[in-house]
């Protein structure tokens, strides 16, 4: 699912491209993806965007009179720049967006479409779409500690979850973790104040560093390819690779669609976390420490 610095992508290159330009049409292929009726689809056309946002992992669109259009990418939905009037494709498009100057298509891979549009009129209604979770960009560290105490969590669920923090998901949260040198098991109300102020600069760091690398990469191209991983990660998506921190082997936890990539050495002492898996069908032979894996 694209996170806060790949929102930040996405807004970085649509700024160029659509920010003061009008919507000639709107084209829906899908309807699954429209999650309001009022104001319609038709409402839309002929307004210029005059703003664009992020709002938690969703773009929000500003046009005239009043009226916003709120996109969820969800987990497999992206956005492609093609020249005006490109056709929508069959299995993968979900809706078109036609400017004098390009389209802007909606796609979503896979079989279970959870995308989703909202087009409400009024800002009041936009912030009805919140989760509530503050922005670790531009948080206080006392609003941080604050956010992430309210509730006796794993850092892991409490940075992925957008009740607390917004933008944060699974790939960004193994970062983080991950340059903190926390467990991702650790619990919130245990943190010591130092190890609070770690978290808290990781958080703004890694999100900022990667948020500056994916534009930075992405030149003034439209990006075509964007995924919460990335092969110059540390964590996410490196099981089995060295850290780039200590050369230690990089762990996972799986659990149902999710999963949580870590360093033992640099994050848990040298111990394994359980996998629910693996360690209940291995009993007393899954190894409990660094040591015991690599022997």
């Amino acid at each position: 699912m694209p996170e806060l610095p790949e929102i930040e992508l996405y807004l970085h290159a649509l700024r160029s491209r659509v920010l003061g330009q009008p919507v000639e049409r709107v084209r829906l292929a899908s309807v699954s993806l429209l999650r309001t009726v009022d104001p319609p689809v038709s409402a839309l056309h002929g307004k210029r965007i005059t703003g664009l946002r992020r709002l938690g992992k969703r773009i929000v669109f500003e046009l005239e009179d009043d009226l916003y259009l709120v996109i969820h990418l969800m987990i497999a939905g992206r956005f492609q720049w093609k020249a005006t009037g490109a056709p929508l494709a069959r299995k993968l498009a979900h809706a078109a967006f036609d400017f004098p100057n390009g389209t802007l298509l909606l796609t979503e891979a896979g079989t279970k479409k959870r995308a989703s549009m909202h087009i409400v009129r009024g800002n009041e209604a936009v912030q009805a779409l919140h989760r509530g979770g503050i922005e670790p960009l531009t948080a206080t560290l006392d609003e941080f500690a604050a956010a992430l105490t309210r509730e006796n969590r794993t850092l892991k669920r409490a940075l992925t979850d957008p009740r607390i923090l917004s933008g944060i998901g699974i790939a960004h949260s193994d970062e983080i973790l991950l340059q903190a040198r926390l467990s991702p098991a650790r619990l919130t109300r245990q943190l010591e104040t130092a190890e609070m102020q770690r978290l808290y600069d990781a958080t703004r760091s890694s999100l900022r560093e990667w948020t500056d690398r994916l534009i930075t990469e992405a030149d003034e191209t439209f990006p075509s390819k964007v995924t919460a991983f990335h092969p110059a990660m540390g964590a996410h998506g490196r099981f089995g690779k060295p850290c780039p921190q200590c050369g230690a082997p990089i762990q996972r936890i799986r659990y149902a669609d999710n999963e949580t990539n870590y360093c033992a050495r640099c994050q848990t002492g040298g111990k394994l976390l359980a996998d629910r898996a693996f360690s209940r069908l291995l009993g007393e032979d899954w190894p409990r420490t660094l040591d015991e894996l690599e022997s």
